[in-house]
């Protein structure tokens, strides 16, 4: 499975971005979609989470409420609306796919087993 993350930029404070995640799998729709950021220096820790089925979502405490993640599993892709940002959400974004992974270990980024090649996103104040 081959993973394609886009949509980071530059943005103020308060502004809003997208990012996407194009997968290159047949059985996309079968896979747990997550995303993961990373800061300089700091370690890469979790941000939202998404069933296969779109029926569960899942957010890290620091982004609940700002962030929405979704998925078209026609088009293989998933989403991470991210709006009212803020400083602290600079970071490089990483998308991550799970075959059948399970539901305790969503938040644990080793429990993911495809990573696309991440996207920056700058917050400025």
């Amino acid at each position: 499975v081959q993973l394609q993350a886009s949509g980071g930029g530059l943005v103020q404070a308060g502004g809003s971005l997208r990012l996407s995640c194009a997968a290159s799998a047949r059985t996309f729709s079968s896979y747990a979609m997550g995303w993961f950021r990373q800061s300089p220096g700091k370690e890469r820790e979790f941000v939202s989470a998404i069933r296969w089925n779109s029926g569960h979502t899942y957010y890290a405490d620091s982004v609940k409420g700002r962030f929405t993640i979704s998925r078209d599993n026609a088009e293989n892709t998933a989403y991470l609306q991210m709006n009212s940002l803020k400083p602290e959400d600079t970071a490089v974004y990483y998308c991550a796919a799970a075959n059948g992974i399970i539901l305790s270990q969503i938040r644990n980024l080793q429990a993911y087993d495809y990573w696309g090649q991440g996207t920056l996103v700058t917050v400025s104040s």
